[in-house]
């Protein structure tokens, strides 16, 4: 995956096509999420519920806003465990490697 790490002549670091269009795409899902949201919310009135998780370090902040907030709030904290397990089981199984 890191597979061109070195320096380049500028004194910065290459960084593979592949893990950049990685980002690019996380950067482009992000975007139009923001905007699925802000059509849906202008479509329904202004009634909209959010709800996530933010991690800080290993302290997770949740949050919450609206008439379904709570089954948002749970549904995000199903999704962070599963996302902490399955980072712990890759790193422990070698899959992943830093």
């Amino acid at each position: 995956m890191f597979e061109n790490t070195n320096q380049d002549d500028e004194g910065g670091f290459a960084v593979s096509s592949r893990l950049f269009n990685v980002l690019v795409g996380g950067f482009l899902l992000v975007f139009v999420a923001i905007i699925v949201l802000v059509v849906a919310s202008v479509l329904n009135g202004g009634s909209a519920s959010v709800g996530g998780v933010v991690f800080i370090g290993p302290i997770p902040i949740v949050f919450g806003v609206g008439p379904d907030a709570n089954w948002l709030i749970l549904i995000s904290i199903i999704v962070a465990v599963v996302s902490l397990l399955l980072f712990f089981l890759y790193r422990r199984s070698g899959r992943i490697k830093f």
